[in-house]
């Protein structure tokens, strides 16, 4: 009996004690931004690389 007790107490405690939010870290969009940006900076780059390759390597 006493362990349902517990049980339902615990319960009850977790239910209306909310927990403290974890303010580590950066926001979520935060961080969407920066990986989206680099995400674009490493297509820009690869982008470049194929270009310059490609004009030498043209026939004039």
């Amino acid at each position: 009996m006493h362990e349902n007790f517990h049980k339902a107490v615990a319960l009850w405690v977790e239910a209306t004690q909310p927990r403290p939010r974890d303010e580590r870290g950066l926001s979520q969009s935060t961080e969407n931004a920066i990986l989206l940006a680099g995400a674009v900076a490493v297509a820009a780059l690869i982008i470049g690389i194929i270009t310059v390759y490609v004009e030498r390597n043209l026939p004039r």
